[in-house]
């Protein structure tokens, strides 16, 4: 059975809500087609920068019924499993699958911090529940799970197992994985202040969060990244990279979605006991942004 090969830029979606914290269908939707026309490669609902924490299970199939619609057939459209239990996860998968997402991207274990053992076999159980193509997010700095090169190959057996999310902030990890595994898993780089670094050495693309606002200029640094252009794509890195670090923060919610307002591309508005940001913090973000758009390169400049 060949599964369509993921790679390129996947934004983790921000999740739009009213400022009653109420789902904004129509601004979500206005958003991924927006990311969409400047060219990403397909998108992920409900991860940690969409605020998966704080919706139901029945509004994260809400949200990404509304990205299926969105998209239209356009990008693939992967919804986030992040539940505290296998059982809810399975349950979760059910409905993504009646709704016909592309596929999943995985969450080994949060909130419990499991042993590879348990992280493993709750993988493996998602996986063949799915019988769709799944990305397995491993992120040990944020969740404290952390799935090894030989924990995936352990995992290699199992057909619906497509590809890695690698959030550790040890860029070694990508080349020990290639090492390890070979092209058995697509492996995609989920740090943003890391992009450039995982894209020479060879991850097949990013899941993006600074993307949401700047699609195009995250495509252009990947195309340049696969065609050998590292002087241009390094120029490019280095204008992002500024807000890319805003990314990498307890805070990246709040964050990344004053960025999205700053931008002229969402709202600001999140679920509690989140808040927009204020005073200094918010005036740091602000002069990131407004240096960011005051030497944004006009070739690559995403278009409203």
């Amino acid at each position: 059975m060949n599964h369509p090969r993921w790679q390129g830029i996947f934004p983790a979606i921000t999740t739009k809500f009213h400022a009653d914290e109420s789902i904004d269908a129509e601004g979500t939707a206005r958003h991924i087609d927006f990311q969409i026309r400047n060219g990403i490669h397909g998108l992920v609902t409900c991860g940690s920068l969409g605020e998966a924490s704080t919706l139901s299970l029945e509004e994260k199939l809400q949200v990404a019924k509304i990205a299926l619609e969105a998209a239209d057939g356009r990008i693939p459209v992967l919804a986030n499993v992040s539940e505290t239990s296998t059982r809810e996860a399975l349950r979760y998968i059910d409905g993504g699958n009646k709704l016909g997402v592309a596929g999943y991207m995985v969450m080994p274990s949060v909130i419990y911090v499991a042993d590879a053992r348990e992280a493993m076999l709750n993988v493996r159980t998602m996986a063949e529940a799915a019988q769709k193509p799944v990305m397995v997010y491993n992120n040990p700095v944020a969740y404290r799970v952390d799935l090894k090169p030989e924990h995936f190959a352990e995992l290699a057996d199992c057909k619906w197992i497509e590809a890695i999310k690698e959030s550790t902030d040890n860029i070694r990890r990508v080349t020990d994985l290639r090492i390890a595994l070979g092209d058995r898993y697509q492996i995609f780089l989920g740090v943003d202040d890391l992009a450039y670094e995982g894209l020479a050495l060879g991850c097949d693309g990013l899941l993006a969060g600074v993307g949401c606002a700047f699609p195009r200029e995250t495509v252009a640094l990947y195309d340049l990244m696969k065609a050998g252009r590292f002087a241009e794509a390094l120029k490019l890195y280095q204008w992002m990279t500024p807000m890319l670090h805003l990314d990498v923060s307890t805070k990246l919610v709040q964050n990344l979605k004053l960025i999205d307002l700053l931008v002229g591309v969402g709202t600001e508005h999140m679920r509690r006991p989140r808040l927009p940001l204020i005073g200094e913090e918010r005036a740091f973000i602000e002069r990131i942004v407004r240096k960011a758009l005051e030497t944004r390169p006009a070739e690559y400049q995403s278009v409203a």
